[in-house]
């Protein structure tokens, strides 16, 4: 039987938390026939053994494939070689930090069904700890975004007003609505819209690249809808933590994003992002020097945000 879901889990030293992952796809399955894909990009842990080695994997028997890398692919371009391998009608993306609720997968299959436009839809993320995990955003970023919540103004509005029009920690993830970007950490897509805009842009290797395929479908006149009645709990930065400190994962999401802005955006519209958040990136680097509080971070994001203005007023091709 050809399955009509595909779930695609991109895999790197993920330990105990991709068997945990793969379990609660079984122990709340789809209604519909349903496969697993696992791309794992060269881990050195036993995450894998663990995997094949659970009663998950003998419950799935050849609906679990598992794909195997010689180095690290990075997150795009692992999950491409995962749409290629499959023809589902529907995509859903889990980090293997991620574990699914009864009856989530099919709310989210439900919610594309309701809209024929809505290209992909997103669950509702919880921490550990049970908290909601911030998940939606305004896509792309905007200056007037950054000079709001920077000088707190947005304060000044009323709490729902300020969070239907700035979401992510803002909002308080109640209802269904169309956004601007979806976390990667757990989204459903339908095949048709990876048929139309293609799959993830391999020059992100990782962060930046949900953003930028996000930006990519809504340009295509497609919908991204949030559904509150799905839900996933993500423990989130699983892997990441073990592949950088603090001070250099930051530097992979500045540069991350600043290759996403480089792609993207317009050049003046770029230039505009670009020398506001150099300014507040500035009085926020005084404040902490004041208050004699640590800020290698930000002065390690204004030294990268200051020379990519520096490129983008130049011109120069990059």
């Amino acid at each position: 039987m050809s399955a009509e879901l595909s779930i695609i889990i991109v895999n790197w030293n993920a330990g105990e938390l991709l068997r945990r992952s793969v379990e609660s796809v079984v122990a709340s399955p789809s209604s519909v026939a349903y496969e697993v894909v696992v791309v794992d990009n060269a881990s050195t842990d036993e995450s894998l053994a663990g995997l094949r080695a659970s009663a998950a994997a003998s419950a799935l028997g050849e609906r679990l494939r598992v794909v195997l890398n010689a180095e690290n692919r990075g997150f795009g371009q692992a999950n491409n070689q995962a749409f290629a391998l499959t023809n589902a009608p529907l995509l859903l993306l889990l980090n293997p930090d991620t574990e699914v609720t009864r009856g989530s997968v099919d709310r989210l299959a439900e919610t594309l069904r309701s809209d024929a436009r809505a290209g992909a839809a997103g669950p509702k993320l919880l921490n550990a700890d049970g908290s909601v995990q911030v998940s939606v955003w305004r896509n792309p970023p905007a200056a007037w975004e950054m000079l709001l919540t920077a000088s707190r103004l947005h304060k000044l509005l009323p709490r729902r007003l300020r969070g239907e029009l700035l979401l992510a920690e803002h909002w308080d993830y109640s209802r269904r609505r169309e956004v601007g970007m979806l976390s990667g950490a757990a989204l459903m897509v339908r095949r048709e819209v990876v048929d139309e805009v293609g799959g993830f842009d391999e020059r992100f290797h990782m962060y930046g690249e949900d953003n930028e395929w996000c930006l990519r479908i809504t340009r295509a006149g497609w919908r991204l809808v949030f559904e509150p009645e799905a839900v996933v709990m993500h423990h989130g930065a699983a892997s990441s933590l073990k592949r950088w400190d603090s001070l250099e994962k930051q530097r992979v999401q500045s540069e991350a994003m600043l290759r996403f802005q480089r792609h993207c955006l317009p050049r003046r519209r770029r230039i505009t992002n670009l020398a506001t958040a150099c300014l507040l990136l500035t009085l926020q680097r005084a404040v902490r020097r004041l208050g004699g509080r640590e800020r290698r971070e930000v002065e390690q994001t204004l030294r990268l945000y200051a020379a990519d203005l520096k490129r983008a007023l130049s011109g120069r091709a990059e």
